[in-house]
């Protein structure tokens, strides 16, 4: 029963274009030893060097929203904080795509559904000058960065994004943004 398991859950990788996934707590180790594995596996396939610059970036800034963000979390003292996603990286119509997804608080998914559509409806040139304006401007409540990782996303994601929610309980969705390079 557990090569079959296994055997199906990797022939549903296989036929999903998947070609790296990681289910688990998620630190700056694992971002770097993932994006060793990803610029490695791109190189194999001979993407264009743009093409993987932007799949290395795009999954960066999702990594980094899973460590920052995520509310499935576990802590121990106040130092030690482990956050829980998972991320894939795949091809579907000769499109590279990363997807990632976490938990969030329900509380913050209409905040972040607000955020993502606006960015949606941006072009190159207002992504550009969101991202610069961000850059300048106070950090956004809530963030723990700059707060130019979804638009940093929309900028290297030449062939758009797509994002969902689905709410697991009262208190928790589980959310995700699948990035087409």
């Amino acid at each position: 029963m557990l090569a079959t398991d296994m055997y199906q859950f990797r022939n549903y990788l296989r036929e999903t274009g998947i070609i790296f996934c990681y289910s688990g707590y998620m630190t700056e180790d694992i971002l770097v030893g993932i994006g060793s594995a990803i610029k490695k596996k791109l190189t194999m396939d001979e993407e264009d060097r743009q093409t993987a610059k932007a799949v290395f970036s795009v999954f960066v800034e999702q990594v980094q929203n899973v460590i920052r963000y995520s509310a499935e979390k576990e802590t121990k003292d106040d130092m030690t904080e482990l956050r829980y996603g998972v991320l894939t990286v795949g091809r579907e119509d000769n499109k590279v795509f990363v997807t990632c997804g976490n938990m969030i608080k329900n509380p913050d998914r209409d905040r972040l559904k607000e955020h993502l559509v606006a960015i949606q409806k941006m072009d190159k040139k207002e992504l550009k000058q969101a991202w610069k304006d961000t850059l300048r401007g106070e950090t956004p409540v809530g963030s723990k960065g700059a707060g130019v990782g979804f638009i940093d996303i929309a900028r290297r994601a030449r062939q758009g994004f797509d994002f969902d929610f689905s709410e697991v309980d009262d208190a928790f969705s589980f959310f995700t943004l699948k990035a087409y390079i």
